[in-house]
């Protein structure tokens, strides 16, 4: 089997990385960090979005793994003290693959044929680089709404728990394939009307912001900040691809959920 490590960039999980590359060697794992079976992830859940998109290219030959060098994460489970054990696991055990779902996101331009398109794990977020965003929402290709306000999150089932949460969507579990429009801050008076409420889509549902005046968006995949010029359109939609989890032991999705939100920190 071949594996890489990638890394938070600190000390101590730098250490983590070195000590995690020489354990699997010993087993006579291969490191390769070009085209890896298994990748395993060292800081928290930021490191592994940054893990998704370096192999965003070969999803469906790479696993991911997560082991957490700060607070316990959605996708970082594993804790440095369990480090030895991960490795006796992932050398010698046959792991469960567990797939997400992701979001695809195209955004085609004004005058052009070009198109870019992307994938990301947790959220897109759309904002106007000046002003209010105004955006007309289609859902099925029909008009819904004409967006006023901050902005616009679209986002995964596991990344329900990220920026949507704090926009007060819903949290939605992975194995339902969908994705979750919620709004910043939207405009709701006499003239302007939103829905007001997250929207969650099906599979076979697609969503398409059009742009109602001449204007810059700045647009987020995840980590990745993007400014845009001359959008015609954006287009969401679940992705044919998922991202795959390595899944060495019980990992559930609503004991995380508990653990993050509602369990008491003595």
């Amino acid at each position: 089997m071949k594996f890489a490590v990638k890394s938070k960039g600190d000390q101590t999980s730098n250490q983590l990385q070195q000590r995690i590359k020489n354990y699997l060697r010993d087993f006579d794992l291969d490191y390769d960090e070009a085209e890896p079976d298994i990748v395993i992830s060292v800081g928290g859940d930021g490191t592994l979005l940054h893990a998704f998109h370096h192999y965003q290219d070969r999803l469906d030959q790479t696993a991911f793994v997560g082991v957490h060098t700060g607070h316990l994460g959605f996708y970082a489970d594993w804790t440095p003290e369990e480090v030895e054990k991960l490795v006796i696991h992932i050398a010698r055990t046959p792991f469960q693959i567990v797939e997400y779902p992701l979001l695809e996101v195209t955004v085609r331009y004004l005058n052009s044929s070009k198109e870019n398109r992307y994938l990301a794990l947790n959220e897109c977020t759309v904002k106007s680089v000046e002003g209010s965003l105004v955006m007309n929402v289609e859902i099925k290709g029909d008009l819904f709404e004409t967006f006023r306000g901050d902005g616009l999150c679209i986002s995964t089932p596991s990344g329900s728990t990220a920026y949507n949460k704090a926009l007060g969507g819903a949290i939605i579990h992975p194995a339902l394939p969908s994705i979750q429009l919620s709004e910043m801050a939207s405009i709701n008076n006499r003239v302007f009307r939103t829905v007001g409420s997250p929207l969650v889509l099906p599979q076979h549902h697609t969503c398409l912001l059009r742009p109602v005046n001449d204007a810059d968006f700045q647009i987020t995949i995840d980590h990745l900040f993007l400014l845009q010029k001359d959008v015609k359109s954006i287009q969401y939609r679940v992705a044919e691809e998922k991202v795959r989890f390595a899944r060495f032991r019980p990992f559930p999705f609503w004991k995380r959920v508990k653990e993050s939100f509602v369990d008491e920190v003595y």
